[in-house]
């Protein structure tokens, strides 16, 4: 067997910062498909990643659980296992929970134990803080018991990664026996941070998860600020600050995608004073507020949640992203080849600005880019 440098660089040559695949699938109008599509996808981008990691994110998947909260946790040992399910009998109702069915894959390396629990919490202060309290239950397991980590924790979707390829994860976890509505995945490229299980994407709190291809420098920035509001990064890779990010400005302080794009891919301050009053006056005061989410460093994300999919890169464009829709579905894709692979039809592709959102809603079966349907086009 190859060791892990050899799979990571085989070549031998200098450190490659511009890999990483991220894929994206929706149908707008709430209709599910197995797993396998999304597999072929992100396998079309085997050159983007080394082996070091692969993950999917899958939304609808668990109907027959949809209202409760779908903990996937992974266990290096036993004893985290015990540990943290006396924590979780303490604080949630346990409906039901098992092991998450795999299947042996060569490929697929020194996989931990893990487990799901759908679960109801049972001692919240007021209502409505439910979300709330499930945050502070993931961030205490994450930090207090050792060996034991929750990497997803949303209702009806469910994240699974590893280290590997993405297909063979894919494979692993037996996705093409899922059905959802909305499919992210991602293909690693590791190139600061250490190749293991929960450092593999997506970075998932709550129904957030996100992917990310690209390097954020302001992660210790980004870190101290989210860890005032009560975010602690466990996972030992620099997008777990974009998943808690998220959560925090948009579920927690209310703000929609569009400014949530404009506070982490900001322009620079020199554009800002030269923007119109009332612009440059929206932007300053986000800089002001916010100016520890400036996700810095080159970047493009897919974002998921319940009944959206948001692509969105950095101003200057320095990972790609391609854009593509057919009838009642939306793409994400760092290539277009994979969005062509599994729908050779498509009617139309585009390459989205820098910094400029583009939003699959399911609740009004659009795509938003420029603050216009994107439908309109095809008309």
């Amino acid at each position: 067997m190859k060791n892990l440098s050899e799979i990571s660089n085989p070549f031998d040559d200098d450190k490659v910062i511009a890999n990483c695949g991220l894929f994206g699938m929706m149908n707008l109008e709430g209709r599910t498909c197995s797993g396998r599509d999304v597999i072929r996808a992100i396998a079309n981008m085997r050159v983007r990643g080394n082996g070091l990691g692969g993950g999917f994110a899958a939304y609808g998947i668990y109907p027959e659980y949809k209202d409760l909260y779908a903990l996937h946790i992974m266990f290096q040992n036993r004893s985290a296992k015990e540990q943290t399910e006396s924590f979780l009998r303490e604080t949630f109702n346990i409906i039901f929970d098992e092991e998450v069915p795999h299947r042996n894959v060569p490929n697929v390396f020194d996989p931990p134990l893990v487990w799901r629990y759908f679960v109801e919490p049972i001692l919240v202060a007021e209502p409505g803080m439910e979300d709330d309290y499930v945050v502070e239950k993931v961030m205490f397991i994450n930090t207090k018991i050792q060996d034991a980590f929750v990497f997803s924790s949303g209702k009806n979707t469910g994240v699974f990664k590893g280290v590997g390829h993405p297909e063979d994860i894919g494979n692993y976890f037996c996705l093409e026996e899922y059905e959802g509505y909305l499919w992210i995945a991602h293909s690693r490229f590791p190139t600061n941070t250490q190749a293991w299980w929960g450092g593999a994407h997506p970075f998932s709190i709550l129904d957030w998860t996100v992917v990310h291809n690209g390097e954020i420098s302001s992660y210790g920035t980004n870190r101290n600020f989210l860890e005032m509001h009560g975010y602690y990064c466990t996972m030992h890779t620099d997008t777990e600050v974009m998943a808690y990010a998220v959560d925090l400005l948009i579920r927690r302080h209310g703000l929609p995608v569009e400014i949530m794009a404009k506070i982490m891919a900001t322009p620079l301050w020199t554009e800002i004073d030269q923007m119109p009053d009332d612009e440059r006056q929206t932007y300053t005061i986000l800089r002001q507020v916010y100016g520890s989410l400036l996700i810095n460093g080159p970047f493009t994300v897919i974002i998921s949640h319940q009944g959206e999919m948001i692509g969105l890169g950095d101003r200057i464009r320095l990972r790609p992203l391609v854009a593509g829709v057919k009838d009642d579905m939306f793409y994400l894709s760092s290539e277009e080849a994979p969005m062509r692979l599994i729908r050779p039809d498509l009617e139309l592709t585009w390459i989205p600005k820098g910094g400029e959102p583009i939003i699959g809603r399911l609740e009004t079966g659009e795509v938003i880019y420029n603050n216009e349907p994107v439908m309109a086009l095809l008309r």
